[in-house]
């Protein structure tokens, strides 16, 4: 339950931060209202109490581990919501960036010795 729980926190975050972020840029840079940017800041909220939502109590390593899922989401959104069309170098960095979340996440959490 808790790798599901994780997983999807991850999603739910993502949504709300890459979309927030979208809303901002359409207001901003394509001009279709400010109230988007409104939307935005408040999507932009809720994904910082979602991401607190996290099992983990550390608050760096859900960032980082969140950075890929951020990397990959991205990419997703600027596919479908945008037309968008990734280089196999999107890919790759994409999968790369989801590679080390994963162990972020999963590994054991052994702190490295001084």
């Amino acid at each position: 339950m808790t790798t599901a729980r994780i997983v999807v926190l991850f999603a739910l975050a993502a949504v709300a931060e890459i979309g927030g972020a979208w809303l901002i840029w359409q207001a901003v840079r394509e001009n279709r209202g400010w109230w988007l940017a409104l939307l935005g800041i408040l999507a932009l909220g809720a994904y910082g109490f979602i991401a607190a939502l996290q099992p983990d109590a550390h608050f760096g390593r859900v960032l980082a581990a969140y950075g890929g899922v951020f990397v990959a989401g991205s990419l997703a959104w600027g596919i479908v919501v945008d037309g968008f069309r990734p280089t196999m170098w999107d890919y790759i960095g994409s999968a790369v960036a989801l590679v080390g979340a994963g162990i972020i996440v999963l590994a054991p959490s052994t702190p490295v010795s001084e």
